[in-house]
């Protein structure tokens, strides 16, 4: 059955053909497609056809909410009784008993999850939380129906819960076994004790779901964060503070739970002393475990006793908090399972670094390797994996591991005279350089320039916050006489989409943002609402202690740590940055390129151009404002 909605676009019949076939063949499918191509729409077409023949799940894994609500509205657009629902992890925010509290706010799922069971005790026969009693009462058929003629997404599916009376979170866990498509985020497949609970709510075990992979470029670097671990200076206060509140430990005679704090907090300050090199630096193997034992006079062994013991106690502490209704988070307990994991590691896959950031250092141990946590994507009946950006696909297959896989790579449907993408040889952003006066000074000027030259909505995309803070101080914005608006560092999502909002509807606005941040990528700008992008150096990563490690590490599993952690990444957030640019087949705009060590990185083609202002007005043929 052809589940495809529309009316086929160029490539798209083919896409869905493939996709269609790679599942029947039990296969992963790694796809780049470009602009206009609709991978929302024909990765779930090519994929329902066998998916509901023979019983079985397909899941999409996005990253931020947005993304849920294009596949509900593609969903709903294929019809066909196709039941879509959408599903956002565990919060505070999220359930009608919590909300309102705001000592819950920073709970993480886990201690969200903990402190639920207290809300579903029964007191006197009587459940504590009315929502969760409801749900005995609720006709899930009928649910599940106004799923499929409403489709809601996630917070709607909420508001329609608590109107009723009904916990969203307990009722959303009874639908799943009925829907066709669920929508979640990353972590539900990649935590595997988060992915052993869907996998139970879905009814189906992992071997009869088909995986869709939104934005599939980010997944590697989401992976080497998910296996990271990492613990601060500020932590071993609060867990001194809680052993204090508690009347402090002894776990070994003579040591304190505050003692082996103090002398963590003693190790992580000579490190930063010894082995800090700007903003992280390499520790010796075994650097913290051979400091403990030194400074203690105990063994590897007591050590490890010591952080049972903590452990029992964090228990202890967390289940007092629980019962009061409060937080069950205990600091002293995740002190103990960060000492745990830091000596009991795979040496082999990650690097020990002393990092800092801010006022904060800490000890991290950062995951080299993220094919570690993509086992689902091989035990899955069959993957499918999309981006816009994902050249090259040896590279994407080869850090993941990924088994039986079969690549297409589409060009994007919209005309290339629509962009024009333009450098200067003028200034360079190489990181010694990019401050040097005379560089800097000429940045300003070919920034200003380029601005001014035609009244379009406009994104300067700057290689870091720092940087543009630089530039604004310096008088940046005054020269520009436009209204300016400004990605923020941690902004939260609803203020980030008011902000977008409000450049988008704006005439000739310009918004200041990061290359590789939120704005960067993922984020559409239809018409008028971007037309000239300017990006102000090549985001190749810093030379820190971490990316010299991950290029030896690469370096020795494929050969070429360079390709893998510098050129790869570099290519990929320059091709998104500019991807915001064209997103229709009406949409026309111009990148301009400030640093001339474009030439160098072929993956980019761009013309050199002297003369950009006149470029500018001469492509959108408008006189200078």
């Amino acid at each position: 059955m052809d589940y495809f909605p529309y009316e086929y676009r160029p490539g798209q019949k083919e896409l869905v053909s493939f996709i269609d076939r790679t599942v029947r063949d039990r296969r992963c499918a790694v796809i780049e497609a470009g602009t206009g191509i609709g991978k929302t729409v024909t990765s779930l077409s090519g994929t329902l056809s066998y998916a509901k023949d023979h019983e079985m799940k397909v899941v999409y894994l996005t990253r931020t909410k947005s993304q849920q609500k294009q596949v509900i509205r593609e969903s709903a657009a294929i019809g066909n009784g196709v039941l879509c629902v959408a599903v956002q992890g565990r919060s505070a925010a999220s359930c009608p008993m919590m909300r309102d509290d705001p000592d819950l706010a920073s709970g993480n799922a886990e201690e969200i999850s903990k402190l639920c069971s207290v809300y579903k005790r029964k007191s006197n026969g009587v459940c504590h939380c009315s929502f969760y009693s409801s749900i005995d009462t609720v006709n899930i058929e009928e649910w599940v129906e106004l799923i499929r003629r409403e489709h809601p997404d996630s917070e709607e599916f909420s508001r329609m819960c608590e109107d009723v009376g009904v916990c969203p979170y307990e009722l959303m866990k009874l639908i799943l076994p009925y829907a066709d498509v669920i929508a979640v985020p990353y972590p539900f497949v990649f935590i595997p004790m988060v992915l052993d609970r869907f996998v139970e709510w879905m009814g189906v075990p992992l071997s009869r779901t088909i995986l869709i992979v939104d934005e599939a470029h980010n997944l590697p670097d989401y992976l080497r964060d998910v296996q990271t671990f990492e613990y601060s200076d500020y932590a071993m206060e609060l867990a001194a503070k809680e052993a204090k509140d508690h009347g402090d430990f002894e776990l070994q005679e003579g040591i304190t739970v505050t003692d082996l704090v103090a002398v963590m907090k003693e190790i992580l300050a000579a490190a930063e002393k010894e082995y800090l090199i700007d903003e992280d630096g390499m520790l010796p193997p075994y650097y913290l475990e051979d400091e403990l034992m030194s400074r203690l006079g105990v063994s590897s062994i007591t050590i490890s006793r010591m952080c049972k013991s903590m452990e029992e106690i964090g228990d202890g502490i967390m289940e007092k908090k629980k019962e009061r209704r409060k937080l069950p988070r205990s600091y002293i307990h995740s002190f103990s399972r960060f000492i745990r994991t830091w000596i009991d590691g795979d040496e082999d896959n990650y690097v020990r670094l002393i990092v800092k950031e801010k006022d904060n250092p800490m000890f991290q141990a950062y995951c080299m390797d993220p094919s570690g946590a993509s086992g689902p994507l091989n035990d899955c009946f069959s993957s499918i994996h999309m981006s816009g950006t994902l050249q090259p696909l040896d590279a994407y297959v080869a850090e993941l591991g990924l088994e039986r896989v079969d690549t297409l790579c589409l060009d994007g449907i919209f005309p290339k005279e629509n962009l024009l993408t333009l450098y200067t040889d003028k200034v360079s952003m190489k990181y010694e350089e990019r401050e040097v006066e005379q560089n800097y000074n000429a940045l300003m000027e070919l920034i200003v320039d380029a601005v001014n030259a035609v009244r379009v909505n406009t994104a300067v995309f700057f290689p870091s916050y720092s940087f543009m803070d630089k530039m604004v101080d310096d008088g940046l914005v005054r020269r520009l006489n436009r209204e300016v608006s400004y990605e923020q560092r941690g902004m939260s999502q609803p203020d980030l989409m008011t902000m977008l909002n409000r450049f988008k509807d704006s005439d000739g606005g310009v918004l200041f943002c990061v290359t590789g941040g939120r704005i960067s990528e993922g984020l559409d700008f239809p018409d008028k609402a971007l037309e000239l992008a300017i990006i102000i150096g090549i985001p190749y990563p810093k030379p820190t202690a971490r990316m010299r490690a991950m290029r030896r590490y690469y370096d020795i599993r494929f050969g070429d740590g360079m390709r893998y952690t510098s050129t790869i990444p570099t290519v990929r957030k320059m091709r998104q940055s500019i991807g915001r640019l064209i997103r229709s087949e009406t949409d026309r705009g111009v990148a301009v390129i400030m640093d001339r060590r474009i030439a160098g990185l072929k993956e980019i083609p761009a013309d050199l151009c002297q003369d950009i202002p006149s470029k500018e007005r001469e492509f959108f043929r408008y006189s200078k404002y």
